[in-house]
Parts: C-alpha cells; sequence; structure tokens
C-alpha cells in the first residue's frame, strides 16, 4: 500500500542496531495485494498494484504461495509477520506458526514487552504473576496477544488453562468482552469472552473486577482518567498502570498524571516514550514498553541456533530474560524496562534464552555452542 517499504526495512534496521544481526541476512518484503485508496488508484505516479485490494481465498492462496516459496528460496528464513489488519494477523499466524519459522510482531512481540513489564512490576511488589487480575482497555491484536501469551506463562507457573484465562478481561468500545456477547465478537475475542454480567464501561468494570493491573492498547487518548486511576490506587497498594497506545497524543494517560492521581504508587509505563520526572518530591523513570526490546533478540536468538519454530514459550522466557535486566536502582525510579542504551546487551541475553528454550524442546538444527 501506500506505506511502501517504511515498515519492513525500518524493522531490520531495528534487527542490526538492536542485536546486531547482519544486514546482508535480512530481506524487506511488502504483499502487495491492491488498495482500496481510490485516491492512489487514480494517481499516475502510484507505484503499487492498481488493483482493488484482495479478500479471501484468492488472498490466502497468495500468502500460502510466498510462505512455501520462502521455504524453497530461503530455506530455514524466519518471517516476521507485521502490519497485517486483526482478523489477517491471527489467522496467518496460527494457520503457519507450527508449520514454518515465523511469528507476528503486532502481536507476539507487543505481548513480550508487555509481560516483561508486568514481571519487571512484580520485582518491584514481590507479587506473582499467576496471581494478577488484568482488563485490557481495547479488544484488538495486542489486547489478544498479550493475554494468550500471559496465559502460557501463568500455565508454565502452574494454573490450568482455564484459570489463566480467566485472570485476563478486555473492554472494548461497546463495554466488556463477555459471553453472552458471542453472537457480535470478533474471532479473536472469544477465548476471553468469559461467563459474567455485562459491564457498560472501564470504571464499572474496575469496581467489579477489582484487577491488579489496567492495560490500555485502545488507541483512545485520556481513557485512563483520575477516577480509573484513583478507583485503582484504592483497590491496589502498588496497582499496575500501563498506557501502550502510541504515539504519545494516544497515550491512556500521561506518566504525569499516573503518578500523581495515585499519590506515586502507580507502576506505569507507556508505549511512547516520557521523560523523567518528580512528582511530590520523588523522582520517576517511566519505562517505555517498546517491541525493539523483544523481537531483535528473539530474532537473533532463533537464527543463531537455526531453530524450525518460534514459540510462546520462547517469547515468555524472553520477557523474563528483559525484566531480569532491570537493576534495583532502575527498579527503585518505577523503572520496569532497561535503559534502551543497553540494547545490544539485552538482545544478546534474550538471545540466549531463546536458543536455550529451542535446545530444551529439540527445535534446535545446529549444534549447541560451548
Amino acid at each position: 500500500g501506500a506505506k511502501g517499504m517504511g515498515i519492513p526495512v525500518g524493522k531490520l534496521c531495528l534487527y542490526t542496531a538492536c542485536a546486531g544481526v547482519a544486514p546482508q541476512v535480512c530481506l524487506p518484503i511488502t504483499l502487495d495485494v491492491g488498495t482500496n485508496n481510490q485516491a492512489l488508484l487514480d494517481d499516475p505516479l502510484y507505484i503499487g498494484m492498481k488493483k482493488k485490494r484482495l479478500r479471501g481465498d484468492e488472498y490466502d492462496e497468495i500468502i500460502d504461495e510466498f510462505v512455501w516459496a520462502v521455504q524453497d528460496v530461503f530455506p530455514g528464513c524466519l518471517i516476521q509477520w507485521e502490519d497485517f489488519a486483526n482478523l489477517n494477523a491471527f489467522r496467518v499466524l496460527n494457520k503457519y506458526r507450527d508449520q514454518v519459522c515465523s511469528f507476528n510482531d503486532d502481536i507476539q512481540g507487543t505481548a513480550g514487552v508487555t509481560l516483561a513489564g508486568i514481571y519487571g512490576a512484580m520485582r518491584i511488589t514481590g507479587g506473582a504473576l499467576k496471581d494478577q487480575k488484568i482488563v485490557f482497555l481495547g479488544g484488538g491484536s495486542a489486547a489478544v496477544g498479550i493475554s494468550d501469551l500471559i496465559v502460557s506463562a501463568m500455565i508454565a507457573e502452574g494454573l490450568s488453562p482455564e484459570e489463566a484465562k480467566k485472570r485476563c478481561w478486555m473492554v472494548d468500545s461497546k463495554g466488556l468482552v463477555v459471553k453472552s456477547r458471542l453472537e457480535e465478537l470478533q474471532p479473536h475475542k472469544l477465548g476471553f469472552a468469559h461467563e459474567h454480567e455485562f459491564l457498560p464501561d472501564l470504571m464499572s468494570v474496575i469496581k467489579d473486577l477489582k484487577p491488579t493491573a489496567i492495560v490500555g492498547v485502545s488507541g483512545q487518548p485520556q481513557t485512563f482518567t483520575e477516577e480509573i486511576v484513583k478507583t485503582m490506587s484504592e483497590i491496589n497498594d502498588r496497582p499496575l498502570v500501563f498506557a501502550l497506545s502510541n504515539p504519545t497524543s494516544k497515550a491512556e494517560c500521561t506518566a504525569e498524571q499516573a503518578y500523581t492521581w495515585s499519590d506515586g504508587r502507580a507502576i506505569y509505563a507507556s508505549g511512547s516514550p516520557f521523560d523523567p520526572l518528580e512528582v511530590g518530591g520523588k523522582k520517576f523513570v517511566p519505562g517505555q514498553g517498546n517491541n525493539a526490546y523483544v523481537f531483535p533478540g528473539v530474532g537473533l536468538g532463533v537464527v543463531s541456533c537455526g531453530a524450525t519454530r518460534v514459540t510462546d514459550e520462547m517469547f515468555f522466557e524472553a520477557a523474563k530474560t528483559l525484566a531480569h535486566q532491570v537493576t534495583d536502582e532502575e527498579l527503585k525510579d518505577g523503572c520496569v524496562y532497561p535503559p534502551l542504551t543497553k540494547i545490544r546487551e539485552v538482545s544478546a541475553n534474550i538471545a540466549a534464552s531463546v536458543a536455550e528454550v529451542a535446545y530444551k524442546r529439540d527445535l534446535a538444527t545446529l549444534e549447541r555452542p560451548d
């Protein structure tokens, strides 16, 4: 489409900058399946396919042809899916995740970095992941991707799949995602539609469910209001308030708002960077939940051991590794991520933890190095 090659080129630059992956082993690709933007179709200078956008079976056939051609031409290549619309993102990921080496950064990379923030917060509070109850504002690919990964990690900590799922709740544009709405829900949300009375908005959900964390992935600015943050602070000694929507203008609340409204007790992270600040005479360094913390290291780990698949376990181990690289000093300032200046070292450690999973699960094809 109109964005052209900017996104795949930019992502691959991050593999090199953040994880030291050699640029000559990276190939940016855009799958051009046409556009429904009439202005582009009419523009003589538009360089994309001048056709209406492909949908349905034809679309699936092109993706399938692409996936298997890659296996022929570049055996063992890691495919990173990026910028697919919700419906296609989940379908494509689920179709190929057990057949080829691939992952979707919008779903799994975002999930890894969010889970790392929760693990980091647990280092501050001394709590356990399996005891958290998380409410998501937003029901798109990010919310479902994060929930799926949290569920995998909680199951690894001993919860049953049912118990783990009951720890993740979603509030979409209509209200709480519940069983009684099955008729109208998009397929990707169904796994998190719980048996519960319908509640119309985030505030009523927080009062009823009493979550330990709220995670904003809605793209709706200023939706974590003063009342919401204050209520979270009444329920929890250290509430987790993650306002992950990008850019800054879309953040569900700012760092300053979260710290001020919670009297400095909120553990805050955002999708875009906020500067360090002082609230009530105490210094805070808000963490940025940036995917660049996770996917380059995962990619490096996958290619360096020749992994044949990318699994959820790789992402939650990456998240643990990321959280463990935050120093006690940084945690004291309320920061749940290491500084991006340490990203090469962070990526190398993540890569090692991902390769460990591959060797442990018999997914590696290269001999284990000393």
